[in-house]
């Protein structure tokens, strides 16, 4: 499927422009590359990306949010950033593990209203369902932070289509970040129902390599648009579903801004059909 739509309204009002910028990749210290990373952010918002996507686990317990604030607050008007919350540290081994109690969502809420330096969350993701935790549990939590205003809409990250079917029965959901490029598919049928539903769906690892194969042949489309192979990999996404909303990340300026103008590249329906053979969907 293609589509020329270079907007998309998530949760059916928010609207934000389909090609988004995942912050997972800036650091946050040392304090030129920090410097750095606040640049690249500040750049993002120039080229008119409107959609950030973040997370309590990047850069350790929310710095990676404390980090976009200090680039981008206050905000210009009409972008959205996004987080996850339900992973946590733990205490004794100090690696990061699932933690989707009520209680531990709502304090990570509450500390990225703090960080970010907003009064609500537009979009709220639970980073990954908690199998120690009743669902409904985690996404009642979420729905009764939405009935407060802290948050807007809620999203779900890494699930099946039957966990996406399960939480839609406890709660909207208004977005899916799952990983999805190219040459790996395996979430096509999640993709499909976000499709159906009119779910926005966020892929993450947007243009992993695979097979010499592929790579020779998405390197021959790129040359015949003089183009990138990262460049058309970003704009088979956007061109494969008008729900896809694809986040690429990076810590360099001329990386980004070769991620942002793929937007405007277009795939002749024989360069798709090419590229499409690469890896069969799911």
């Amino acid at each position: 499927m293609t589509t020329t739509s270079t907007t998309f309204r998530i949760g059916g009002d928010l609207e934000v422009r389909r090609l988004g910028f995942g912050a997972m990749h800036l650091p946050t210290e040392p304090a030129a590359e920090r410097e750095a990373a606040v640049a690249v952010a500040r750049r993002a918002v120039e080229l008119g990306v409107t959609l950030i996507d973040t997370a309590h686990m990047y850069g350790g317990g929310g710095a990676n949010e404390e980090l976009l604030a200090e680039a981008l607050y206050p905000y210009a008007d009409g972008l959205l950033v996004t987080t996850k919350v339900g992973v946590v540290r733990s205490e004794t081994s100090g690696e990061w593990e699932l933690n989707g109690r009520p209680e531990v969502l709502r304090d990570q809420v509450d500390q990225a209203l703090r960080r970010l330096r907003v009064e609500r969350i537009e979009l709220l993701q639970l980073h990954r369902i908690d199998p120690e935790t009743p669902l409904a549990d985690q996404l009642g939590a979420l729905r009764e932070l939405r009935e407060e205003g802290k948050v807007g809409r809620i999203g779900l990250s890494e699930v099946t289509v039957d966990e996406l079917d399960r939480a839609r029965r406890i709660v909207d959901i208004a977005s899916v970040q799952n990983r999805y490029n190219l040459l790996d598919r395996e979430h096509e049928p999640v993709l499909e129902a976000c499709a159906a539903a009119g779910i926005a769906f966020l892929p993450w690892r947007t243009v992993a390599w695979g097979k010499s194969g592929a790579e020779t042949e998405v390197a021959a489309v790129a040359a015949e648009l003089d183009a990138t192979p990262t460049q058309v990999l970003l704009a088979w996404l956007l061109g494969h579903s008008p729900v896809m909303l694809p986040i690429p990340g990076t810590a360099r300026i001329a990386h980004l801004e070769e991620n942002v103008a793929a937007a405007g590249l277009e795939l002749s329906p024989a360069q798709r059909a090419r590229l499409d053979g690469l890896s069969e969907p799911a």
